[in-house]
């Protein structure tokens, strides 16, 4: 087996004033959609910066397609497709003259998926920048992100602005890029997005990678959605002891129907409810938002 596509080792870098990022340990190997989720502020564009050597670290060190991100930089930088949170472009070039542009840039690795990828996504190819609107120059950051088919491509919240159609072909872009042998790093706040798109997930939190698991064993983490339904005008009794049971959290009423996550055993919940006039009861496994926002909340276990 190869080198790992992406892999740090106590990566961490110090800023003077804020946030950034510490001891972050994380492999993602050849062949993967990697998630890399949190929200604004959490470290996700300051560790990506750092992997492709636009930051440099405080300390550890960080490795990508096998080459050192810092003396092997430009090397990976013709082997990766990139496409910024921030992504800014020049206001008076057309969409072709700013792939033109940025192919020349990687003048080894020529743009041999662009046709297509322009009529996939139905490109605006003869307007200037400044007249277009967020979503479709998101689409030419997508094109110029792909089109010389990468090894690896480093996505940072690449759906802002699409609508769903658009989103929906993003989404199995990058499952055939994987499919084909690629390897797909993307960072995002849109838990949806990852959830239909991610092999695995990587949870950053106030600078931390704090969990790396596959999708469906985050999504399983006994964290579970329930509406509970208690006898007519029983909800004031109820609400109180409802709230006191161990294993539960986020309580939201109205009226006689009760809704919460089931954060603790599920077995040692069913005993607690059975002690209450409930009426009705419908339980879910909980999406990977309810999971990750109920992570964040400290309540997750």
């Amino acid at each position: 087996m190869g080198a790992p596509a992406i892999r740090t080792q106590g990566l961490t870098l110090a800023y003077r004033h804020g946030r950034g990022i510490e001891d972050v340990d994380l492999e993602v190997p050849t062949g993967e959609v990697f998630g890399f989720l949190g929200p604004n502020g959490a470290g996700k564009t300051t560790t990506i910066r750092v992997l492709l050597d636009l930051l440099r670290p405080t300390s550890g060190s960080a490795s990508v397609l096998g080459l050192d991100s810092r003396n092997d930089s430009l090397q990976i930088r013709e082997r990766t497709g990139y496409l910024p949170g921030d992504l800014s472009l020049p206001p008076s070039l057309t969409g072709t003259q700013v792939l033109d542009w940025l192919a020349s840039l990687r003048p080894n690795t020529p743009p041999i998926r662009r046709d297509e990828l322009v009529q996939r996504f139905a490109v605006q190819l003869d307007r200037p920048m400044k007249q277009l609107s967020k979503g479709n120059r998101q689409k030419i950051g997508l094109v110029q992100a792909f089109q010389h088919a990468p090894e690896l491509v480093i996505l940072d919240e690449p759906t802002s602005g699409l609508d769903p159609l658009v989103q929906d072909e993003f989404h199995r872009m990058v499952r055939e890029h994987v499919r084909d042998g690629g390897t797909v790093f993307l960072s995002s706040h849109s838990l949806d997005e990852v959830q239909h798109t991610a092999d695995r997930v990587g949870i950053i939190r106030e600078g931390r990678l704090v969990m790396v698991e596959t999708v469906d064993d985050l999504r399983g983490r006994g964290l579970r959605r329930v509406t509970l339904t208690v006898a007519p005008g029983a909800g004031d009794s109820v609400e109180p002891q409802l709230r006191a049971l161990a294993g539960i959290d986020g309580v939201d009423r109205r009226g006689d129907v009760f809704e919460f996550a089931v954060v603790g055993d599920y077995a040692v919940v069913l005993a607690g409810l059975g002690k209450l006039p409930v009426i009705d009861m419908l339980s879910r496994a909980a999406d990977l938002d309810e999971v990750f926002l109920a992570m964040y909340r400290g309540s997750a276990k």
